[in-house]
């Protein structure tokens, strides 16, 4: 399987993926504390970062691309949904990927997200790896934070 743009030769894409935990602690010392996320998306180009703001009833969106932090886009209203904080995502990045790659052979890995969860799945993180197909069609693919595939959904 091809991790679609893995860089810089890491095993799975690693480079990228730990743009996620630099994209947190990015937005944490900019906004001057810790802080409660719906999302932390990475791809090979950049990490889109939704803070909850406002008792987790807006989201303040963030990019951040090449290691920088870019200024927040205007805020969403009416957002809704689970959050996670910084110390609640737990990733091995040399291994989080590794199984999809093993497992769906001829899928493109194009983004790894972590998403807040909820009280019924026992975390407070969930982790979805985005796939296309050789064929041409999409799985979202969750994974435990060391890559074991946990569930498996076609879009």
């Amino acid at each position: 399987a091809a991790c679609a743009g893995g860089g810089d030769g890491d095993a799975g894409g690693a480079s990228w993926v730990a743009d996620i935990e630099a994209a947190i602690d990015a937005v944490d010392a900019e906004r001057g504390v810790a802080q409660q996320y719906f999302e932390v998306t990475a791809n090979p180009q950049l990490t889109n970062v939704f803070v909850a703001v406002d008792d987790a009833t807006a989201a303040v969106p963030y990019v951040f691309v090449d290691g920088e932090l870019q200024p927040p886009a205007p805020r969403l209203e009416g957002a809704s949904g689970f959050t996670f904080g910084a110390t609640d995502v737990d990733i091995d990045e040399s291994r989080v990927l590794s199984q999809v790659e093993a497992e769906v052979p001829g899928a493109s890995i194009v983004a790894l997200s972590v998403e807040g969860g909820s009280v019924e799945s026992g975390s407070a993180v969930r982790y979805v790896v985005s796939a296309q197909s050789d064929r041409g069609g999409f799985l979202d693919i969750t994974v435990s934070g060391d890559g074991r595939i946990l569930a498996v959904d076609p879009l």
